[in-house]
């Protein structure tokens, strides 16, 4: 299913559901900043546990997930059929990718055939980078769904009852549009939480260049037109219910005269999600430990 054939309907079921949603944000900002709030403290609480390897290895998960979406998305195979090793640092064999047959992206604009190349590129060195530097302790890429599991964040939507990421190049950049903010929010939060200097200057690395992503692909969104903007929103809006908040995440639009591309909070800073907020994203609200989504039986490692 191609959400933009149907833009005028997104785009009217969006404008019904936009009063009733701000209702239930008004109604409910309380009780979820409450839980937001718990969420950090917990992971407070336990992060004094946390090792750099540990941050490392959650990054790593992330790294898998982008880099075989981009993979397949630009050149129809998965990693390790490119090379690229799945198996963890002590020889543990990588978990499988579900995805459609043919997953490879009809492209049409060489300028974004060009972009999705160079992103898919960067992604396989973010996991080559992160193996190398966690040596045997590097885990193993755990099992990802890469068709499910846009079945089931285009319910909690409200988009539909399926969406395919690979079917057309406005439906890749919504794909990928879910991943490169998180990811984004993801490095901010827990560049606080290493402690060697060494790793957060190559954390910090990969966070701008995950922002670089972010920043075109929001901008292809932006140029799409309305119908493509709106179904940001609604992803945007999506993430920030999963992940406690309601209130950290922004679609690409207009607002106040002024485009959305990026993706900031009221001080034009990024946004930051702790590892418990980008699990429970990721993961559609599954259980910590359990998993959901794109991750169906949860990351390898111990912040799972």
């Amino acid at each position: 299913m191609d959400f933009i054939d149907e833009k005028d309907r997104t785009r009217v079921l969006l404008e019904e559901k936009k009063s009733s949603r701000r209702s239930a944000l008004l109604l409910g900002g309380a009780a979820l900043a409450g839980m937001a709030l718990s969420r950090t403290k917990a992971f407070a609480q336990a992060s004094t546990t946390v090792t750099d390897n540990d941050i490392l290895n959650f990054a790593l998960n992330l790294e898998f997930l982008e880099g075989q979406f981009y993979t397949l998305a630009t050149t129809g195979n998965a990693l390790d059929q490119i090379g690229i090793s799945t198996k963890g640092g002590d020889g543990t064999a990588g978990g499988t990718v579900t995805v459609k047959t043919n997953p490879m992206v009809p492209f049409q604009d060489p300028l974004l055939k060009q972009l999705a190349m160079e992103i898919a590129m960067d992604e396989q060195n973010h996991v080559k980078f992160l193996q190398s530097a966690l040596s045997t302790s590097a885990v193993a890429q755990p099992n990802i769904d890469l068709m499910n599991s846009f079945n089931t964040l285009a319910q909690a939507a409200g988009l539909g009852a399926s969406f395919d990421p690979f079917a057309s190049e406005t439906n890749f950049l919504l794909g990928a549009f879910i991943f490169e903010d998180v990811g984004v929010t993801a490095y901010q939060g827990a560049a606080g939480l290493i402690s060697s200097k060494t790793y957060l200057d190559k954390a910090v690395g990969i966070h701008n260049v995950e922002a670089y992503h972010a920043a075109a692909i929001r901008t292809r969104i932006f140029q799409a037109g309305p119908g493509a903007q709106a179904i940001s929103q609604a992803i945007a809006a999506t993430r920030a219910k999963l992940d406690g908040t309601g209130t950290d995440d922004v679609g690409v639009g207009i607002t106040n005269g002024a485009a959305t591309i990026v993706d900031n909070d009221a001080n034009g800073m990024t946004y930051a999600r702790t590892t418990r907020q980008v699990l429970s994203i990721v993961y559609g609200g599954g259980a910590a430990g359990t998993g959901g989504v794109f991750y169906p039986n949860a990351m390898n490692g111990t912040i799972r």
